[in-house]
């Protein structure tokens, strides 16, 4: 079993995840400014990804180059990875590999101090991308507690690069972001992202309780 086999129901069954979507989680979580290269890069490229339309496309095309942007804005003080290996727990099914990572340390070698699972929607459906998102955010969870990194909630992305969807994991208990947002409004994406990375994440949580 890997991410990619989980479904709702194994979710809570095997990992006894509580999950919830009813909240708009990020409303008050301000955008911030698009660099000029970042429009100037979207502007060329997104029309030419949905063309394309093929996950490879939207993948370097749209998803890599904002998370590149969030790495410079952070000025490497977070490292990103692609398509890596993440074995965490074998008996529990979290292994696999993961689109990418966002993790909260400058270790460009290996995944250290995960704090940000991003999954590429398959078929452009992110709702069939969810329990894969969550179960790689659980396994973020359990590394982190194993590695003694002070990481309290997991932010979760699944998206179709034109499409963004987010969730958070603090503790067994999972937040679907009642939003979607759209690849126009890049500066809040990137503002959700950021909040993530930061000391004190600024998500007004009484808001999804």
């Amino acid at each position: 079993m890997s991410y990619s086999d989980f479904t709702f129901q194994s979710l809570r069954d095997q990992l006894s995840l509580h999950l919830r979507q009813d909240a708009s989680l990020f409303a008050y979580v301000e955008e911030v400014a698009v660099s000029e290269y970042l429009q100037t890069t979207l502007q060329e490229n997104v029309a030419s990804a949905l063309n394309i339309n093929t996950e490879k496309a939207r993948s370097e095309m749209i998803i890599a180059p904002m998370l590149i942007e969030v790495r410079k804005i952070l000025n490497k003080q977070v490292s990103l990875f692609s398509g890596v290996e993440f074995q965490v727990d074998t008996a529990l099914g979290l292994t696999g590999v993961c689109d990418y990572i966002i993790s909260k340390s400058t270790n460009q070698v290996y995944v250290s101090a995960p704090v940000v699972m991003i999954v590429e929607a398959k078929n452009e459906n992110i709702k069939a991308g969810l329990p894969q998102c969550i179960a790689a955010m659980y396994a973020a969870k359990l590394y982190n507690e194993r590695e003694h990194n002070e990481v309290d909630r997991i932010l979760g992305i699944v998206t179709t690069g034109s499409n963004w969807k987010f969730l958070t994991l603090e503790d067994t208990h999972v937040l679907i972001d009642y939003d979607e947002y759209l690849i126009d409004q890049a500066g809040k994406i990137l503002a959700i992202i950021l909040q993530a990375l930061m000391p004190e994440p600024q998500v007004a949580m009484h808001q999804s309780r």
